[in-house]
């Protein structure tokens, strides 16, 4: 599937396939855009440019960007935690004080 993402560095707009991370010409991070791809090649060369300089004014571009929420099932976000494996954090109780009485048991 397509999905438009915007590039500040490079100052523009691209039709990606998936939800991508970076951008494909310097490789700096890209914000996907709540544009469908299907409203984008509809648009003009006029509208076209008219949403390139709402995207470059950083106000504007957080209004019009969107956050990919299903991130967690994305090839890139599988292959980051198999470089950087979670840390397990384990915790002791202390000898020297004694235990809360609203403490809840981790198991």
């Amino acid at each position: 599937m397509m999905y438009m993402h915007y590039c500040k560095r490079c100052q523009r707009v691209y039709m990606l396939n998936g939800h991508k991370q970076q951008c494909p010409r310097c490789h700096e991070r890209i914000t996907e855009l709540k544009i469908t791809y299907m409203d984008y090649v509809t648009m003009d060369m006029s509208e076209r440019e008219q949403l390139n300089s709402c995207c470059a004014d950083e106000d504007q571009l957080q209004s019009l960007s969107t956050t990919y929420r299903m991130y967690k099932y994305s090839k890139w976000y599988k292959e980051l935690h198999e470089q950087f494996p979670q840390t397990t954090i384990i915790t002791y109780p202390m000898a020297d004080r004694p235990p809360l009485d609203n403490a809840v048991p981790m198991v």
